[in-house]
């Protein structure tokens, strides 16, 4: 059994040894506060006990900000974007992403639950993972559990270093790529520069830039 007691984010920004029962345990403790949790092949993941970082909060609505500019001129699409959402399998895998994509008709509603229930409901069509000091975690394990849940595209921005890393599922894993399958017309190298927009500037700046470069070029049409 873990025990999880008022300790700094460093404590806990490790994968550990643990059971479903484990993983409950912390959902449902409603003493500790500002946590996501993930839970893949009987180890637990506790992350951002404490306050969030600026810069990890920066990037993740930078990518907030592009994702909405890019669907709001593709209003035919249905999306829905959440952010830290927990969704599970029931006994087996669970997963809070810093942004979930949702597309089509069958998009997650509140009906009286907290969490996105994956055995009854379908995964988002992507998952979005900002990695501050947690790069290594997000290019091994969470990659590997987010395949598991099959969700089909997989992006991590690397706030400190500048890169982008999108994945597409191929089969039972990830495979790299340039262009996004889920958003054509998206791609690694426009979602990096946009990054670096931001590093020299803000990130409604970049956010402005970005819907600029959209216009200009006519991505994703």
């Amino acid at each position: 059994m873990i025990l999880l007691e008022r300790k700094p984010a460093t404590s806990y920004a490790h994968w550990r040894p643990a059971t479903w029962d484990d993983y409950q345990r912390v959902r449902d403790d409603e003493s500790i506060e500002r946590v996501q949790l993930f839970f893949y092949r009987h180890q637990l993941l506790v992350e951002n006990m404490g306050w969030e970082g600026i810069l990890h909060s920066e990037v993740r609505e930078l990518i907030s900000l592009i994702l909405g500019t890019w669907l709001m001129q593709r209003p035919e699409l249905k999306a829905k974007l959440l952010g830290s959402c927990l969704m599970e399998k029931e006994g087996l895998q669970a997963a809070a992403p810093d942004i979930a994509l949702y597309l089509g008709e069958h998009l997650p509603q509140y009906q009286q639950s907290r969490r996105i229930n994956l055995n009854q409901s379908p995964p988002p069509a992507l998952v979005v993972e900002v990695a501050d000091t947690t790069l290594d975690s997000d290019l091994d394990q969470k990659k590997h559990l987010y395949a598991e849940l099959g969700i089909p595209e997989y992006w991590v921005m690397d706030a400190q270093g500048g890169q982008v890393f999108l994945f597409v599922l191929h089969g039972s894993g990830y495979q790299r790529v340039e262009n996004s399958q889920v958003l054509p017309g998206l791609t690694s190298s426009l979602l990096q520069a946009t990054m670096a927009q931001a590093q020299s500037s803000t990130n409604i700046a970049a956010a402005a830039w970005f819907a600029q470069q959209v216009a200009a070029t006519g991505s994703g049409d």
